[in-house]
């Protein structure tokens, strides 16, 4: 009989486990961000719990299981509707490298050592950091790097062109959303930005998906597709 109720148990829990994931979404373990990682254990360890331990009432875990996946879900939709809440659910990327120089203030915000840098430096294939024009420890813990435009796969630099340095283009439209502080850093201003979608055909940001801008101040725009 005990056997029985710990099968049950475990079918319980396993099939609640399913629930909450397609709820939540999939992601992979390395695109997780920290919330969800929290949450995940918190849910396993539940879980756990209420396959293992019988002599409690079969209730509670699953209420607390629910709960945490409600409070995942919530966290997902507010951080998707609201742009400035995004920076303090899921962090934000740092940059610890740009042309040429390290900044150490930004490695010890993100918690990263120079020998873990160096690391995820060769996993991304960069050996020689003369070849990294910038790289960003992104907040899900990957790091993105841009190359020297020298060192780019078929380079310039093989055909003796003269080449303009790289640089990450800048965010200014996210989910239809205007990102008045990135318009700002860039000494621009939303009068500016509506004129140029007015130009190429858009009526507002409503309609961006997501819009950059280049040093030059010319925009890439990926409209919403419906």
């Amino acid at each position: 009989m005990e056997l029985i109720k710990v099968v049950l148990a475990s079918l319980l829990s396993a099939a609640i486990l399913f629930i909450i994931a397609k709820v939540i979404g999939h992601k992979q373990v390395a695109q997780l961000e920290f919330f969800d990682y929290i949450t995940g254990i918190t849910i396993g360890s539940i879980a756990a719990e209420l396959a293992t331990t019988l002599d409690k009432p079969v209730w509670k875990p699953i209420i607390s299981m629910i709960v945490f996946g409600a409070v995942t879900v919530v966290l997902s939709i507010v951080a998707r509707s609201f742009q400035r809440s995004r920076k303090y659910i899921n962090g934000t990327p740092t940059i610890i490298m740009n042309d040429g120089k390290l900044y150490r203030e930004n490695m010890k915000k993100a918690k990263l050592e120079l020998s873990e840098f160096l690391l995820l430096c060769r996993q991304e294939g960069y050996f020689d950091l003369s070849d990294i024009q910038t790289a960003v420890f992104e907040y899900n813990g990957k790091l993105s790097i841009l190359p020297v435009s020298s060192s780019r796969p078929l380079t310039p630099e093989d055909m003796s062109l003269d080449t303009k340095p790289s640089h990450i283009l800048t965010e200014v439209i996210m989910d239809g959303r205007i990102i008045g502080d990135n318009l700002k850093r860039r000494g621009l201003d939303e009068i500016w930005l509506e004129r140029q979608l007015t130009e190429k055909g858009y009526k507002s940001a409503k309609e961006i998906l997501l819009a950059l801008c280049a040093d030059d101040d010319t925009l890439s725009i990926y409209p919403i597709e419906n």
